[in-house]
């Protein structure tokens, strides 16, 4: 099967300047909101992009969990791969792509850990298993089966019971943008694309990008 002619005509909606919001974290709540309402499925599943100390980058998906105008709030292993690079090199990306609303939010900025007492808030909110299972796994090592993460999980959960306090090597980290762009697909590939880049002092300026 030939995948070359697979491709869609994007014709739901525009996205002019004077459509956008000042604030760019402002917009950002705008079509986050709408893609709630539209009932998307996890529309808080974003890319979060990383580059090791050598220059290579990865990328995976993972649940933002909160945004206000200090960042964007995520949650992890700090000793997993993304925690690992990040610590060698704190500037990350976020990608949301909302298909059905024919829609790419793109975040770019640098990586801070989130305090220790919002850390312990949201890790007290997780379900039960997933408190154990942040204790039994060594996110992104190698494992020899998968009877081994569930003896640890079930370990852990003996002697933990159902308080498990946070582990020292899982928590927040919160993006704290220096770029957004945001994507509204049109007919043609003609897309409009709207770039905020930051004028100090709060301030933002607005720029169209070429398609």
């Amino acid at each position: 099967m030939s995948i070359a002619h697979l491709r869609k005509e994007y014709r739901r909606e525009r996205f002019d300047e004077a459509d956008a919001a000042a604030d760019p974290v402002e917009q950002f709540a705008r079509w986050f909101d709408e893609a709630l309402k539209a009932e998307l499925p996890e529309p808080n599943a974003m890319t979060v992009a990383t580059v090791d100390r050598s220059g290579r980058p990865s990328a995976r998906i993972i649940l933002i969990k909160a945004f206000d105008a200090r960042g964007f709030v995520f949650y992890t292993n700090y000793a997993s791969r993304k925690g690992r690079e990040l610590a060698e090199n704190p500037h990350a990306a976020l990608l949301f792509h909302w298909v059905e609303l024919e829609r790419q939010v793109r975040i770019e900025g640098v990586i801070e850990k989130v305090d220790a007492a919002d850390s312990d808030a949201y890790f007290r909110e997780r379900p039960l298993g997933s408190r154990h299972g942040a204790w039994a796994s060594t996110q992104s090592a190698v494992l020899p089966d998968r009877e081994t993460l569930e003896q640890k999980v079930a370990q852990i959960a003996r002697e933990m019971g159902d308080d498990p306090p946070r582990p020292p090597h899982w928590g927040g980290y919160r993006l704290v943008p220096d770029r957004f762009e945001f994507w509204q697909g049109r007919p043609s590939r003609l897309h409009d694309r709207l770039q905020y880049v930051p004028q100090g002092q709060g301030l933002w300026r607005i720029e169209r990008l070429s398609p």
